[in-house]
């Protein structure tokens, strides 16, 4: 019996692509590992009306953790519009597998390292190494929304919140709200998982990135439940920057920072940014982790123009892949693949589009093997 069951879900497009590359690494490395195949993406929206299938929920509880390629996500009307004729008009709408995955399994912990290797012409800096902690099961991503208004509720708003009055005269049909809900549960966890590795990763400071002086009861509960857990961290310093600041200073001194932490749609925006300065998103791993399980990805969309034609960068994924490891607590596999990914972009003979060369995702993939 393998030692590890890893659910392996390459969702849609270049998913499929990326995937290849990753079982390509994972074979050279000898992971003991059973990899258990599972359905989810555009293709079962279309034809289930559901793009994450109760079976495959059911596969996820009993793995050790998962691998996920990429997926494609669509506003409610298109989405509905790509339904197969007998499911139309049902009621079924549209929710992003890896969201919600995200909050069955309460991953509430989006971790993104974003670094810059030598050799990738695609660096801001070389000297850029940032680790993003996104809270990821909350804030704006909660996914409680309403649209059109209850008539009830946009009473009790007006009567009871004077910021409402504004919106009264406006008919509940051509009003929407999108709910920015925060725990101190979940900004607690947060901020103390940034804090914990930092202290374990030897560095300094921790800045947390928000935007109290206008969002000021949920940006002000991180803000308040972040300066707590610094108390616990004397020797880590805590930076308070407001999310629009953060990304001009990101571009200006972006290795002035080390470890940020954020709420859902902050981390989602800022993590990119950080990806960019190191190349961009064919740079960019994401780890869903929560106490007892994880979901490790690419942080790239679905790019259905390149599905199927190998032309993608796969090293996010291959950083993912490197990310489960660690998380395994494979060290001598997650060094020997952090090693390899770092030689072969040094050497820079092996390039995908996106860094000026014309290898394919598997060229790549073949590289970064023989290295290891």
């Amino acid at each position: 019996m393998a030692r590890y069951k890893i659910a392996w879900m390459p969702g849609d497009g270049v998913g499929f692509d990326v995937m290849e590359a990753a079982k390509k690494i994972l074979g050279k490395i000898q992971l003991d590992a059973d990899y258990i195949p599972c359905d989810v993406g555009w293709d079962f929206w279309i034809r289930e009306g559901n793009p994450l299938p109760d079976r495959t929920v059911q596969i996820l509880k009993n793995v050790d953790c998962a691998l996920f390629g990429a997926i494609t996500s669509k506003p409610k009307q298109e989405a509905e519009k790509e339904l197969s004729p007998e499911l139309r008009g049902k009621g079924l709408v549209y929710y992003s597998p890896i969201v919600a995955l995200r909050q069955i399994f309460d991953l509430y912990t989006n971790l993104r390292p974003c670094k810059a290797y030598q050799g990738n012409p695609l660096n801001y800096r070389d000297d850029i190494d940032i680790v993003v902690f996104r809270e990821n099961t909350e804030g704006l991503y909660s996914g409680v929304e309403f649209f059109p208004i209850p008539k009830d509720l946009k009473d009790w708003l007006v009567k009871n919140h004077k910021k409402m009055e504004r919106f009264e005269r406006i008919p509940t049909e051509e009003l929407a709200i999108s709910m920015r809900i925060f725990s101190k549960e979940g900004c607690k966890r947060i901020v103390d998982k940034a804090f914990d590795y930092a202290k374990k990763a030897g560095r300094e400071k921790v800045t947390v990135v928000e935007k109290p002086n206008v969002i000021r009861e949920t940006s002000g509960m991180m803000i308040r439940e972040a300066r707590k857990i610094k108390e616990h961290y004397p020797d880590i310093q805590l930076e308070e920057v407001n999310v629009d600041a953060m990304c001009m200073w990101l571009i200006k001194n972006p290795q002035r920072y080390s470890v940020l932490v954020t709420s859902n749609m902050f981390g989602d925006i800022v993590s990119d940014l950080c990806s960019q300065l190191v190349g961009g998103l064919g740079f960019a791993a994401s780890g869903n982790i929560g106490e007892n399980f994880a979901i490790f990805e690419p942080t790239h969309g679905s790019a259905p123009k390149y599905a199927g034609q190998y032309r993608v960068n796969p090293i996010a994924m291959l950083l993912a892949v490197r990310l489960m490891l660690e998380w395994l607590d494979e060290r001598e596999k997650t060094e020997r693949l952090g090693r390899a990914i770092e030689e072969v972009i040094r050497a820079g003979k092996v390039r995908t589009y996106d860094m000026g060369g014309d290898a394919s995702t598997l060229d790549m993939a073949g590289a970064i093997a023989e290295r290891i």
